[in-house]
């Protein structure tokens, strides 16, 4: 059975809050798959199908990290755990990213990101783009201990994941000869790669604010420092 981390807000794993967070968040999660799965465009039909969006990436990581913290919830394991909170290290910053860069371009505009024939109503916009960030920000800063992982690493982990996405993206392109994304389309090769740089860098943004926003609400001010002043690479801390 695992025991409530002292640093946490609310106790965690637990058949109680924890649980019902998680259990909202994998319907809101399995809601958008089943919008998703219904809806016939012909990205469905390409090469790679709805998997070459990160957003839909980042949809099935969230699904995986609440789906691991409920199976936590109901049989206490601390396993599992510990397993929920490596997985929320990737998965919390690159849904805080989708949101802020899918609602950035859209407040330039739309069409960088959808055809206009198939832009979404609001309430899958909502499910797809902003729903899995604030349930998974609630989830760190209520419901989990403090990640230890730090500025160079988060950066690192970053670089990699955005040139993993990139290596997808262009794969699925010499299959499809067209882009999942209308703005990859404009963009030139070399601007690609600073558009994806940037990604990076604003996922590795993403986790330091949410390791500040942790030691802010839970009134934790060495990770407040360590967020904005963070030496390198990844230590464990006991509390």
């Amino acid at each position: 059975m695992a025991g409530h981390h002292p640093l946490q807000r609310l106790a965690s794993p637990s058949r109680q809050v924890s649980l019902i967070v998680h259990l909202a968040g994998i319907s809101s999660f399995a809601a958008s798959f089943k919008f998703l799965f219904g809806w016939e465009t012909p990205m469905s039909a390409a090469f790679g199908g709805h998997f070459q969006f990160l957003t839909i990436i980042g949809l099935a990581l969230a699904l995986c990290t609440f789906v691991i913290g409920f199976l936590a919830d109901v049989t206490l394991s601390s396993r599992l755990f510990e397993l929920k909170n490596i997985l929320s290290v990737c998965s919390a910053p690159l849904e805080v990213l989708i949101s802020i860069l899918y609602w950035g371009l859209c407040a330039i505009d739309k069409s960088l990101v959808f055809p206009p024939e198939f832009q979404l109503d609001f309430l899958p916009d909502f499910g797809f783009h902003a729903a899995p960030a604030l349930f998974l920000a609630i989830d760190l800063l209520l419901l989990s201990p403090p990640w230890t992982i730090h500025g160079y690493s988060a950066l690192a982990l970053s670089e990699f994941l955005a040139f993993l996405y990139w290596v997808w993206v262009e794969y699925c392109y010499s299959h499809n000869g067209w882009y999942p994304y209308p703005i990859f389309d404009i963009l030139s090769t070399w601007q690609r790669a600073l558009l994806f740089t940037f990604s990076a860098s604003l996922m590795t943004g993403s986790t330091m604010m949410l390791k500040w926003t942790y030691g802010k609400i839970n009134g934790i001010e060495e990770y407040k420092k360590d967020a904005v002043a963070d030496p390198a690479g990844v230590r464990a801390k006991r509390e």
